[in-house]
């Protein structure tokens, strides 16, 4: 179970999603504790915005492998980095290489982002979104073969829907170039999308990126207590399956 820490959120959000590099690793650190195996974050300048600054980058992962020794990635979405080719500048650019780095493969340049990843020795998440090109541009992609995992990210809002739209989303993506999955939603799919993936056996993500609240409804008070209600969803999931 991979934990997304904060994702696009800022403080706006609360205080509990993590933004600096220290409380980033903390973050991580009890994420892991609780049973986490894997870390994806989103570097942040101290204004709080995704950045994929070498610096900014460099800091947020040398503070995580502090503190943690599992697999970390980051993000590479267009709003950390709106121009393709000065995003794939940024990936050469990095001093400190994450062990993966996400791809929106609906996103313009996304191709060329994932070949500088490759070429550099970084994973490759390809990171396809329901609603999108990105099953169809992903499925005919050179790079198919290449990636690390494919994120079958399901944007759907609606609970009641969402596992239709996740079923559909995987039924896009087919044999998926042979490549492992990671299934996962946001907001209010995210916990009927998880315990999808348990019935199904597939890899998931929980996290402040993908959810505020736990499986009853309350206000999700850390990353640590999503990773542990994701582990006990997931395994009850999968024991009814």
């Amino acid at each position: 179970m991979q934990v997304c820490l904060n994702g696009p959120r800022g403080a706006a959000d609360g205080a509990m999603v993590p933004l600096t590099p220290q409380a980033i690793a903390d973050s991580a650190a009890e994420a892991v504790a609780a049973g986490a195996t894997d870390v994806h974050v989103h570097p942040k300048t101290p204004c709080g915005q995704d950045s994929m600054s070498p610096r900014v980058v460099a800091a947020t992962l040398e503070a995580i492998r502090a503190r943690v020794s599992v697999p970390v990635g980051v993000t590479t979405g267009a709003w950390a980095e709106p121009d393709p080719v000065a995003r794939v500048e940024r990936v050469r650019s990095w001093t400190v290489l994450p062990d993966h780095a996400s791809v929106n493969w609906h996103e313009p340049g996304a191709e060329e982002v994932a070949a500088a990843l490759i070429e550099r020795g970084v994973g490759v998440e390809a990171g396809v979104w329901s609603g999108t090109e990105g099953a169809a541009r992903f499925t005919g992609s050179r790079l198919g073969p290449k990636v690390l995992r494919v994120l079958a990210e399901v944007m759907d809002p609606g609970a009641g829907t969402a596992e239709d739209t996740a079923r559909a989303l995987l039924a896009d993506l087919g044999r998926a170039h042979g490549r492992p999955l990671l299934l996962h939603g946001e907001d209010a799919s995210a916990w009927p999308v998880l315990r999808l993936a348990g019935r199904l056996g597939l890899a998931t993500r929980i996290g402040l990126e993908d959810t505020l609240t736990l499986p009853d409804g309350q206000h999700a008070p850390s990353n640590a207590r999503l990773v542990a209600q994701g582990r006990l969803q997931y395994g009850c999931a999968q024991r009814s399956s």
